[in-house]
């Protein structure tokens, strides 16, 4: 079974825990921390996913790492490393952010773009995929990226706007291909 699917699956199963307990947004803050710190500590990944390091010690770990985090979200981490699938924690927490702010009305976006941008450019680019999504609102996490060489790309779930110069760099090249 591939990564994708098991995330999925564990995803699904916390987003459940979340709606039957009304916890969502709680499970969706601890959870974005979780993520954060796998996302930001190779050295945590490199322990927890060592063959010759304990699973008992692997999890003492993370108890002592998540102190004071809800009983679900350090189960769920404890069932990881039993499984050996610690490694799959962001893409776990990325597909329970999904569902979360489908159930909300909401979406999230990243956006890639040469410099960081303003909260006013935020908003209106905010208000405009509102309108052309028909949602309720839209979270946006910006991320420098010097490729972009100017303009912006946009990713909200599987579909990506691509307005970068790169972008229609690319598709120029492809056309002239074509031709």
């Amino acid at each position: 079974m591939s990564h994708t699917v098991v995330a999925k699956r564990y995803a699904e199963a916390l987003f459940q825990i979340g709606v039957d307990k009304g916890q969502l947004d709680f499970l969706e803050t601890e959870l974005t921390t979780v993520r954060e710190v796998f996302q930001t500590n190779e050295e945590l990944l490199e322990f927890l996913t060592h063959p010759k390091v304990d699973a008992d010690q692997k999890k003492q770990l993370l108890n002592q790492a998540f102190e004071g985090f809800s009983k679900d979200v350090i189960h769920t981490l404890s069932l990881l490393v039993d499984r050996h699938n610690e490694s799959i924690v962001p893409e776990i927490v990325t597909h329970f952010i999904t569902l979360a702010q489908e159930e909300k009305g909401m979406k999230e976006a990243t956006v890639y773009s040469v410099r960081a941008l303003k909260d006013e450019e935020q908003k209106q680019m905010e208000q405009v995929f509102v309108d052309k999504l028909n949602i309720q609102g839209l979270k946006i996490n910006n991320i420098v990226d010097p490729s972009v060489l100017g303009g912006i790309r946009i990713k909200i779930g599987n579909t990506v706007y691509d307005g970068s110069i790169k972008g229609k760099l690319n598709r120029l090249e492809r056309e002239m291909a074509k031709s």
